[in-house]
């Protein structure tokens, strides 16, 4: 009777053990999920005030250049804070990328060829492609965004992902690239693949020189174009030490009546690498 009753108390005590462990391991699960749903909720927050306060920072530059009596006629960058955060800010006359609607085909080749990594034949395929949507409906196709070549044979995500950040639909240019506007990727293809040329025409610009020589870059591709729209990109980091990009196209003029002198053409944010 005894050893029966010291068998009891010990399942007993068994089952008392695997109840409390059931009960630890339930809790630690419930502890770490609602860890996981702070850090969630945390970083979302973090990512929603870097968004907000680059583009306050954009607004308050699209303002300055609304009111000011001088375009921006190169790429400038320059520090400001919004929020307690610190953003470089970016802005960049759509004249310095190349323009899918009106670029010359050799510009578009060299683009392909250059930045895309394609051989001469592939790329002059592609852009043969890209002519034909040009020239389609009498001359009055257009692309509307860059994404639409992802459409057209021979262009992959790989090959968009190098050229997309190069080009714009939205320039309102000649066709031919402004070097002093580009970045230095666009200054490599405009130097057709000459480093050297490309950092230190970047380099002056970058410094502020008021003469650059850019006699060595191929003529067919430039001119001094000046725009009135602008990619402009605030770089922000978030107070978690994430990096986000804040990107907002922009036309100076006089959008709906009673609106700001400015229309937007579009905007993006994405995580930037650390």
């Amino acid at each position: 009777m005894k050893a029966r009753s010291l068998r009891d108390r010990g399942m007993t005590l068994v089952i008392v053990l695997w109840v409390v462990a059931a009960l630890t391991i339930l809790v630690a699960g419930l502890v770490r999920a609602q860890h996981s749903e702070l850090r969630l909720a945390s970083a979302a927050r973090s990512q929603l005030v870097a968004v907000a306060s680059g583009r306050a920072a954009i607004q308050r530059a699209v303002q300055e250049m609304a009111g000011s009596p001088q375009p921006v006629a190169r790429l400038t960058r320059r520090p400001a804070r919004e929020a307690g955060l610190e953003i470089e800010l970016e802005v960049m006359p759509l004249v310095g990328l190349v323009d899918l609607n009106s670029a010359p085909e050799v510009l578009l080749q060299t683009l392909l060829q250059q930045a895309g990594g394609l051989a001469e034949a592939p790329a002059r395929a592609v852009v043969g492609a890209v002519m034909s949507r040009r020239q389609a409906a009498g001359g009055a196709a257009r692309f509307d965004a860059t994404e639409e070549l992802l459409a057209l044979p021979g262009v992959d995500h790989d090959l968009f992902a190098r050229i997309a950040p190069l080009m714009t639909t939205d320039s309102a240019g000649g066709g031919r690239v402004n070097p002093l506007a580009a970045p230095y990727p666009v200054l490599l293809v405009l130097a057709s693949g000459n480093a050297d040329l490309a950092q230190r025409i970047a380099g002056e610009r970058d410094a502020g020189s008021v003469v650059i020589d850019t006699t060595r870059l191929e003529s067919a591709f430039i001119d001094a174009n000046v725009s009135s729209r602008y990619r402009i990109t605030a770089h922000v980091l978030a107070a978690d030490g994430l990096r986000w990009a804040v990107v907002q196209e922009v036309e100076l003029r006089q959008g709906d009546p009673g609106g700001p002198p400015w229309q937007t053409l579009r905007t993006a944010s994405r995580r930037s690498p650390s």
